[in-house]
């Protein structure tokens, strides 16, 4: 018996070493057969080849309308090669591939099936040997699946990749991040960033939630009260049938901002699904029309009122046109009135959308099918959250409809929540499955009982999506910090819903080796720097290069030398005063080339404002401004966050900005022209931090850490609204 346990056990640690010699080490992971010790280069790469009989191939399967070429991948995918290993390779078209190249072709797709035994368009096979790589996909879309791939196993491995083949395929479909942007506006450049980032880990789905309002109280709140709330819906049409509905227009989505979003999101394999909700979560269109409201609680739908599903209707008929996806989100979360009538509005909308547009539709698992109802139709896919709404495997897989996983396991609620953590809880990725204490994978629905689980294979599960909700408004957050909820969450995440099998510990090596090359984003908003100093200017150091001359006068530009090293030279065409430091006023401005420091940093300043209105930029920049309201204020994501200190007037001070991880601080002393700035942590200044208020259901406040990027990209100009005088300006990534 002994030794039977012991041939067992060596069989079982020799199986062990087949299966990690048989994969790379990716987010996600990749199956994959070495052949040999022979590794290729990616440095001897002179070539981007497309099989030319399929270089306008695209994938009608998937989720998108819009979905591109084969060559259309291409281009990007080299884009990406430039940016990330600075490999310039141009695009050609070919009937083979050339040696030393990267060749971008479809093979049988008939070889690649998902956990459920169907086919799928988005797997692909790596083939590496000495004459080059080979990427060959069911469909472009598997392609650019495979060139992630390429690009992470570069990164990771020095710039080498193993001789050998894989191939590889998603288990489920539908894998990706729900955003609330209802709630918090976030601008399209901030969502096509995040979008660059899911795809790098091969997500596919962002879902993005248009319409909302914060908690209405009933049993606190007056109906003025309710119709005061804070409420937003985020599409902006000029329809006369739709005027009012929209409040903001600079934080909505146009047609184009939205088609834009759309484009540059599919073009790295990532399908945007709109979501617009009602009956529940309805105040928005409650406000702009109080009729349509149930008796009972504003912020919902009376569906029975004879105007509401024309209204919905009406609005579904303005949008639809804008959305390139298969499947719309309508909503239909915590709905409180009659069970009946919420399933017949869902089904009529489901028919509608669909008699419209050809599109399916998704609703949050609210009320399950019951024998005494009239239920929802099984042609309507179910978002599950959580499980006091539904049982996803008894109520909805066992009665045939499919169910797209959201489980509360992985809620994040922005900045706060008394029941929910503020980042994704990565852990739980690892040890998720109650059947086995392993992985979760979006089969996994309970956590805690395996009976309330489908088998990993059941056909109707149609992936995971985990959700970032903002349910105390904008003011609790800027939009970097949804990013920061996300950040380890999205590689942990998209290595399970892949289908993959990461360990804690091989994620923890490759995630931060990953993390500073993932292309066509900088959500870090880091800035290189080759030590601990960004940059330095003296005014001193100006030294004036070009006289320009105009009917209004002559002025001169100047160019102000960066100390650090870094090369970061600010320019400015405000003068230099007697005592060599620069005036600045709203008719000159003084501008780095830089915009934004994310965490960690210190930005000082050694200045003197002399005089300043009650709206002052000291400095702006991409992401945020460093005001006098005249209270020392950050203005950030649209949001004023203020201390109870200002700046002396006429008095040279020391300002600091510090930020220190997920909060931001400042400090002013006082100080004289000749000193110089002191360094990083010397100063004794007293620090204040910046801090969001958030009202918690008209019931309590909480006050929360702020996470603001430093603003650095100009002094003074027409909005500055103060003059003074700058001395010196150092941009530090020590906090």
């Amino acid at each position: 018996m002994l030794v039977l346990h012991t041939i067992y056990v060596w069989l079982t640690a020799l199986s062990n070493v087949a299966l990690v010699a048989s994969r790379l080490v990716g987010i996600p992971v990749v199956p994959y057969t070495t052949s040999g010790d022979g590794v290729y280069s990616v440095t001897s790469l002179k070539a981007l080849v497309v099989d030319s009989k399929f270089a306008e191939s695209r994938d009608e399967t998937g989720e998108t309308l819009i979905p591109p070429s084969l060559q259309d991948f291409a281009k990007t995918f080299a884009a990406d090669l430039s940016s990330t290993l600075s490999l310039d390779l141009s695009v050609s078209n070919g009937n083979e591939a050339t040696p030393d190249s990267i060749y971008l072709t479809l093979g049988d797709p008939s070889k690649y099936l998902d956990v459920t035994g169907a086919q799928t368009a988005e797997g692909y096979t790596l083939s590496v040997n000495s004459s080059g790589i080979v990427i060959s996909g069911a469909s472009p879309l598997g392609v650019w699946w495979g060139t992630r791939t390429v690009l992470q196993q570069a990164i990771l491995s020095d710039s080498s990749l193993p001789y050998g083949e894989g191939d590889d395929a998603p288990g489920w479909r539908n894998r990706g991040m729900m955003l609330d942007g209802a709630r918090h506006y976030y601008p399209p450049e901030f969502v096509i960033e995040l979008c660059s980032y899911m795809s790098f880990f091969k997500q596919n789905i962002f879902q993005l939630h248009l319409s909302d309002n914060l908690y209405n109280n009933v049993n606190l709140y007056s109906r003025e009260r309710s119709l005061q709330l804070g409420a937003w819906f985020r599409l902006w049409s000029d329809s006369e049938d739709l005027a009012g509905l929209a409040k903001n227009k600079n934080e909505s989505y146009t047609k184009e901002q939205f088609e834009e979003m759309q484009s540059a999101c599919v073009s790295r394999g990532v399908t945007i699904i709109p979501e617009i909700e009602a009956p529940g979560h309805s105040l928005a269109i409650v406000q702009w029309k109080p009729e349509l409201a149930l008796s009972t609680d504003l912020s919902q739908l009376n569906i029975t009122y004879p105007d509401t599903i024309p209204t919905m209707k009406t609005i579904w008929s303005t949008f639809l046109p804008w959305f390139q996806s298969k499947t719309v989100h309508i909503g239909a979360d915590e709905y409180t009135g009659d069970p009946n009538e919420y399933n017949r509005f869902v089904n009529e909308m489901s028919a509608y959308v669909y008699e419209e547009s050809g599109k399916a539709i998704r609703i949050w698992g609210t009320f399950p099918p019951r024998p005494e109802y009239d239920n929802v139709d099984r042609n309507v896919s179910i978002q599950h959250w959580e499980f006091f709404e539904d049982d996803p495997y008894h109520d909805y897989i066992l009665n045939n409809y499919s169910v797209l996983n959201s489980d509360d396991t992985f809620y994040t609620v922005a900045k706060w929540s008394g029941s929910y953590p503020q980042a994704v809880p990565v852990s739980r990725t690892f040890a998720g499955d109650p059947a086995t204490g392993g992985i979760w994978q979006p089969h996994v629905f309970d956590t805690r009982v395996a009976a309330n689980n489908p088998e990993r294979s059941n056909p109707l599960v149609l992936g995971a999506v985990t959700p970032l909700w903002n349910d105390y408004g904008a003011n609790a957050s800027v939009y970097s910090e949804a990013y920061y909820a996300w950040k380890d969450g999205i590689p942990a995440l998209g290595d399970k819903q892949w289908g993959g099998d990461l360990s804690a510990s091989e994620f923890s090596a490759a995630f931060p080796a990953l993390l500073p090359f993932i292309p066509a984003q900088n959500l870090d908003r880091a800035i290189p720097s080759a030590g601990p100093v960004i940059f330095e200017y003296s005014a001193e150091s100006a030294v004036r290069t070009t006289q320009h001359f105009a009917a209004l006068g002559s002025w001169t530009d100047a160019a102000v030398a960066d100390r650090s090293g870094n090369g970061y030279d600010a320019t400015t065409d405000c003068p230099l005063t007697a005592e060599n430091t620069l005036s600045i006023s709203p008719s000159c401005t003084f501008a780095t080339p830089l915009s934004s420091k994310g965490r960690d940093y210190t930005l000082s300043l050694k200045l003197k404002v002399d005089e300043a209105g009650t709206d002052a930029v000291l400095v702006s920049g991409g992401d945020s401004s460093l005001m006098l309201t005249p209270n020392l204020s950050l203005f950030a994501s649209g949001n004023y966050y203020r201390l109870n200190s200002s700046v002396p007037l006429g008095t040279w001070v020391n300002l600091s900005i510090v930020g220190r991880g997920n909060q931001t601080f400042a400090s002013v002393q006082q100080t004289s022209r000749e000193e110089s700035l002191p360094e990083v942590g010397s100063t004794t200044a007293t620090e204040e931090e910046f801090l969001a208020i958030l009202g918690v259901n008209g019931q309590s406040f909480v006050w929360a850490p702020i996470a603001v990027e430093a603003p650095i990209k100009q002094l003074g100009g027409a909005d500055a609204g103060w003059t003074g005088e700058l001395a010196a300006m150092r941009l530090s990534s020590e906090a």
